[in-house]
């Protein structure tokens, strides 16, 4: 049997499972769950049903209560379902507890994230990265889940595949393993602080964004390369670097990971040389998804994670993208309210930019529509850095 994601294959039958609580509305699980059946098409898995349950906090054994997890099981055998995924991270004990109850592969979201990760990452650092990740989240999560999804892919460095030997050995090989990827990991660290001080003179910008934003696309327009791009969820995984001349002023433009709600603290632990391009990037470039329907808690996410990694008092360009998908969606609602996307457009961007204090700039990148609005704002904000390393320099009239 082959493991998640592989081409050419009959994809994994799954069904997903959700909690509504004081906390998370109903609506809100709605779209928490239809993320999370993206994050699984991403992998190559079908999700065929979803189940909710209001409860105000997790069942501490099962995660669902008693009645939910049997309506469950009955399902999985009826529909012959190869997998349960849930849409919170579950503790080792409930994980083992469901895949007793279950007898089926358990995914929480953690681990959905993490392996959408290694699939997509290219590099040598990124897979790094990923690995030491993944083994750091599944090291306390050890079952019988580890060995049937290790056995599938054949072992990840492991002599004889994991699936053979008990949980303890398999905890002393990925601690070994852990150790190993560390001891890498702080070499490339170390080689990727090298050549971003060699770059310390001149102006850097990096885009960040919530995952499948169009980040890529964007990359791929202003610095006319051939980024990867895809309408999936962390399309792109390893960091990327451009040259890039506006009005005869060079800078450096980065894409960076895709943010998500809930990414996993151990794989923003592992991709520090990563996130160190938006750490010690000059302007930010936050490119948003106006067409999503939850795009403001999606900034708001971004925006958190950018606290958390010390990177949010940066001078940062709102750029609101899919301008071409909003319109799209208002022209089919059926509230007259919002049929007049230009304005509730104008509306958006002074909102963030007097509230918020963002400059913003309106685009669809994938039309390449207000492309010369975006140059100009972004060109002004580079010009300004850039005279501030080179105050000698001839400045353009147009700044």
């Amino acid at each position: 049997m082959h493991g998640p994601g592989e081409e050419n294959i009959k994809p994994f039958k799954a069904v997903m499972v959700a909690l509504i609580s004081q906390r998370q509305s109903e609506q809100q699980t709605k779209e928490y769950l239809d993320e999370l059946a993206f994050l699984a098409e991403t992998l190559g898995i079908d999700s065929i049903a979803t189940f909710t349950q209001r409860l105000d906090l997790p069942d501490v054994r099962t995660f669902v209560g008693k009645g939910k997890l049997e309506e469950i099981k009955t399902y999985v055998k009826a529909m012959g379902v190869d997998m349960v995924l849930f849409d919170e991270d579950l503790t080792p004990s409930q994980l083992r507890n469901l895949e007793k109850h279950l007898e089926v592969t358990i995914f929480d979201r953690s681990l959905l994230i993490l392996d959408i990760f290694l699939r997509r990452a290219k590099t040598s650092q990124a897979r790094t990265q990923v690995e030491l990740a993944r083994y750091q989240y599944l090291l306390p999560r050890l079952t019988r889940m580890w060995t049937h999804l290790e056995r599938q892919r054949g072992g990840t460095g492991t002599r004889g595949g994991a699936g053979e030997k008990e949980i303890e050995t398999d905890r002393r090989i990925i601690r070994d393993k852990i150790a190993l990827l560390k001891k890498k990991l702080e070499k490339i660290d170390r080689q990727s602080a090298t050549q971003r001080k060699k770059r310390s003179s001149i102006t850097r910008v990096t885009l960040v964004g919530y995952t499948n934003v169009g980040k890529s696309t964007l990359m791929n327009l202003l610095s006319k390369s051939e980024v990867f791009a895809e309408d999936k969820l962390f399309a792109t995984v390893d960091s990327t670097v451009r040259k890039v001349v506006i009005n005869q002023v060079p800078f450096l433009l980065s894409d960076t990971v895709g943010f998500i709600r809930k990414l996993p603290h151990t794989l923003i632990e592992s991709f520090k040389s990563t996130l160190d391009e938006i750490r010690e990037a000059d302007i930010l470039i936050h490119l948003v998804d106006v067409s999503h329907p939850g795009f403001e808690e999606q900034i708001d996410i971004v925006n958190t994670t950018l606290r958390e990694i010390d990177a949010a008092n940066k001078p940062t360009l709102l750029v609101f993208n899919k301008i071409d998908l909003y319109r799209k969606v208002l022209q089919e609602a059926e509230d007259n309210l919002y049929l007049n996307g230009e304005e509730n457009l104008t509306l958006i961007r002074k909102h963030y930019a007097t509230k918020k204090n963002f400059s913003t700039v309106c685009i669809s990148a994938k039309n390449r529509e207000n492309i010369d609005d975006l140059l100009n704002v972004l060109g002004k904000m580079v010009a300004r850095r850039h005279y501030m390393i080179y105050p000698n320099y001839l400045k353009n009239e147009t700044y």
